[in-house]
């Protein structure tokens, strides 16, 4: 009598070949084929680049951040015209001024950043809706103070969402309703902020 195989013996048949009851045998790894956690990152980012347009120049970032902080000024003198105020008693120009600050302050950020930044792509068909979209604030900012802030702010909103979102008709009908009864609650039942308003 003979003993029987064991180990690897035990789970191969005539000619080495793999017994019918016997398990895959455990496959190699390739060590080729695994990427360090540094590489997978520049995968990704290589991946995310590809399809995008090209990067903006350094004279294109700075005509950007010039713009801005043109926007942000002429945004200031809009809101000292409207009147300022006070922190206890905050006048039509109060919170605009805050944003148009922050405006002026974010350009001239850019502006230092200009020579260094890549973030900034070229002038394409797409950035129209760019155009389009500074279009519609200052259509807001011009109705604002002439009928209030509730049918200028609904346009806005619906604009943004159906036209610039793509988002569908209900959603952006809703939507703007919503953010602007929201907005009358908030800063004109609430806080009686003195915003030009309808209602």
């Amino acid at each position: 009598m003979t003993a029987p195989h064991s180990g690897a013996h035990a789970a191969t048949g005539p000619g080495g070949q793999p017994a019918a009851g016997a398990g895959p045998a455990p496959a190699e790894r390739d060590p080729a084929a695994e990427l360090s956690l540094e590489e997978a990152v520049h995968q990704v980012e290589a991946e995310e680049h590809e399809g995008r347009p090209p990067a903006a120049g350094p004279l294109a970032n700075v005509l950007v951040a010039a713009a801005v902080v043109a926007l942000g000024v002429a945004a200031v003198v809009g809101s000292a015209a409207l009147g300022v105020g006070s922190a206890r008693d905050p006048d039509s120009g109060t919170f605009p001024l805050l944003v148009s600050g922050a405006l002026v302050l974010l350009g001239l950020g850019l502006l230092a950043v200009a020579r260094r930044t890549e973030d900034a792509e070229r002038f394409t068909g797409a950035s129209w809706l760019v155009v389009a979209g500074l279009a519609s604030m200052v259509g807001f900012v011009a109705l604002i103070g002439v009928i209030g802030f509730e049918i200028p702010a609904a346009l806005l909103a619906f604009v943004w969402l159906r036209f610039l979102g793509h988002e569908s008709w209900r959603t952006s009908v809703v939507i703007s309703l919503g953010v602007v009864v929201a907005f009358y609650l908030l800063f004109v039942a609430a806080l009686s902020v003195p915003i030009p308003h309808l209602f």
